[in-house]
């Protein structure tokens, strides 16, 4: 009889303690697949929400606009954002990846209302794209509706107190066109947003896609192509291929960029997804130490059995193996019932997401809420495959003791 064979006997000998050390790695191991499913849904939602309020998974603007990107320079705008839009979606290779693309316009302005005149920066998209990625639309004051109509814009509330505007006041703007000239233009106030992030409550206003064109004098230009992937992971590969596809084509001195190389989101998230590798770490180690605890009681409890083997001949390895296959067997029980569970949460709470509105409601950001828990088999087999392997490192210690007995002190100890 191999070990393998000794060692499952042995599990079944005392029932309850087996069960109990199979249920501590059960649910450790379920626990953490559904931590790694559950952080793997919060990251993708921070960077959803990141990337649609700035940078879009992959970002194109000219080299110049990039230079000078802090400034929102509208002379370094893209002269057809339209026909570069048209291009990036017949990029060979993205067949079936890209969720949308969409022309975005930021400028620095000087608002002014009767007296009252400031700085502010005015942002513009196509008012049924924006709802999806600003969403500026779902923070309006009452009263308030949204600028969908042309010459029709929204203002952050502590801009609009600043300036004394209300909801059908006039806004006048004043700003820079791309030729160098001076452009001027009303717009009635159709609402006001508050978000409770100063960058957009005390200096942001926004108009339509045409009304900002017409504007700066942009014709069918933007300051930048926002492109939102299905999957974000495929950013950098992706930002490549639009890149090759844009330079073989007829647009030149183009800055491609996806998101990992912009602004420190990328850091913030590796570091992030560091952290919280080292606490699912702990969770799995908290389970399975409960079967060192049990392989110290088993080690005690047979020193007699332990010593009659050895006594017949039974080497030190081959008694430290028999253990360790017990301490092994506990944790893969555990570890594959504990991963089935686990995935099976993911799979359910996928399906439906979990709605944390009720958490970030009183910030007032607009944002995506609903976080869908990722279903990753790589991470579940990783993370499977690191609970038997902690198990067996706790179960080492214990089976190292039992095979360094002597045998006539084990047998006399009983």
């Amino acid at each position: 009889m191999n070990n393998w064979d000794m060692a499952f006997r042995n599990i079944g000998r005392n029932k309850r303690r087996s069960l109990l050390a199979i249920l501590s790695v059960t649910i450790s191991i379920m626990a953490v697949i559904f931590a790694d499913g559950l952080i793997s849904g919060v990251i993708d939602s921070m960077i959803r929400n990141v990337t649609k309020d700035d940078t879009g998974h992959v970002n194109v603007v000219t080299e110049a606009y990039r230079e000078r990107e802090r400034f929102m320079p509208a002379s370094a705008s893209l002269a057809d954002s339209d026909a570069l839009i048209a291009a990036i979606m017949k990029t060979p290779g993205l067949e079936g990846k890209i969720d949308k693309v969409v022309a975005r316009v930021q400028f620095g302005v000087i608002l002014s209302s009767a007296a009252q005149t400031k700085t502010a920066r005015g942002v513009a998209g196509d008012p049924a794209a924006e709802r999806s990625l600003l969403m500026l639309d779902k923070v309006l004051l009452p009263g308030s509706a949204y600028c969908d109509k042309s010459g029709t814009a929204i203002v952050g509330v502590k801009l609009a107190n600043d300036l004394g505007l209300k909801v059908g006041g006039t806004l006048k703007v004043v700003t820079g066109k791309a030729d160098y000239g001076l452009g001027f233009k009303k717009f009635r106030i159709s609402g006001l947003f508050k978000t409770g992030l100063d960058i957009f409550d005390d200096s942001t206003f926004q108009i339509g896609l045409d009304d900002a064109r017409d504007l700066l004098g942009l014709g069918k230009g933007a300051s930048q192509v926002l492109v939102m992937l299905k999957d974000y992971r495929d950013a950098d590969a992706d930002a490549r291929l639009i890149a090759a596809s844009l330079e073989a084509g007829a647009f030149d001195r183009l800055s491609v960029r996806s998101w990992t190389s912009i602004g420190d989101t990328a850091q913030f998230i590796q570091l992030a997804a560091q952290i919280y590798f080292i606490l699912e770490l702990v969770i799995a180690f908290l389970g399975a130490f409960i079967i060192a605890n049990v392989m110290m009681m088993v080690v005690l409890e047979r020193k007699r059995e332990i010593g009659i083997l050895k006594s017949m001949g039974m080497e030190n390895k081959k008694v430290l193996g028999l253990f360790l296959a017990e301490g092994t067997m506990l944790g893969v029980i555990g570890g594959v019932v504990g991963a089935l569970l686990g995935t099976g949460l993911n799979i359910l709470f996928s399906i439906h997401g979990i709605d944390f509105s009720s958490m970030t409601s009183g910030t007032g950001v607009p944002m995506d809420n609903i976080v869908r828990p990722g279903v990753y088999p790589i991470h579940v087999l990783a993370l499977f495959c690191m609970g038997v392997a902690i198990s067996v490192i706790v179960a080492f210690l214990p089976s190292r003791s039992a095979a360094r007995m002597d045998p006539i002190d084990a047998i006399r100890s009983v």
